[in-house]
């Protein structure tokens, strides 16, 4: 069973999770020029708190999620605050491309460290985007594995070089990454420990 389905229902609850997405949104309009023209797709939109935190920035939001437990939670919330805009999708972009439209801009946050073929992904975006559309991923740096803890399969974060030679051989621009937040979290061996996120941007 994904896991993010099992999550899905009381994400929401955890203030980290609301203090990230409010910082990740501060950098992406700091870096991007957002207006309401634009049409957005947000990769691994989990509950949505990233895409309603910049629903009025953006003409339209994708949010695409391949957990129908985060879709669901995104839907009621969607619904309740009557946000027509916000357009929830069930789909995994790992396993096949997605066709049915192209966007100004793609972000993700925490979301690549989870992704096998994290360049395929990259391409994918790449793709999906209209010429001088904006990607922004934002994640975590390279870290020894106690994020996740014992059992992860994913990446231990991300080199900043690698991840941006990825970004240009994929075609990206003005590739340029920063600091955006600190997760402090508890470890398995009961320690609390920072774990710096970046947010890195390219243009197509």
């Amino acid at each position: 069973m994904n896991t993010f389905n099992q999550t899905a229902a009381t994400w929401d609850s955890n203030p980290i999770h609301w203090e990230r997405s409010e910082a990740i949104a501060q950098k992406i309009r700091q870096k991007i020029v957002l207006n309401p023209s634009m049409t957005a797709l947000e990769y691994g939109a989990g509950t949505g708190i990233l895409s309603l935190i910049l629903k009025d920035s953006l003409k339209e939001i994708t949010l695409m999620d391949n957990s129908i437990g985060m879709v669901k939670v995104m839907e009621e919330k969607i619904k309740k605050e009557q946000v027509e805009h916000l357009k929830p999708l069930f789909f995994n972009l790992e396993t096949a491309p997605y066709r049915d439209k192209t966007f100004d801009l793609i972000f993700t946050q925490m979301v690549m460290h989870h992704v096998v073929g994290v360049k395929a992904m990259i391409t994918r975006f790449y793709d999906l985007l209209n010429e001088g559309g904006c990607l922004a991923i934002a994640d975590l740096y390279a870290e020894d594995g106690s994020f996740h803890g014992s059992g992860f399969t994913g990446h231990l974060g991300f080199d900043m070089e690698d991840l941006s030679q990825t970004l240009k051989d994929a075609g990206f621009k003005n590739v340029s990454h920063e600091p955006c937040f600190v997760i402090k979290k508890q470890t398995e061996n009961n320690g609390m420990k920072d774990f710096p996120v970046f947010i890195i941007t390219g243009v197509k």
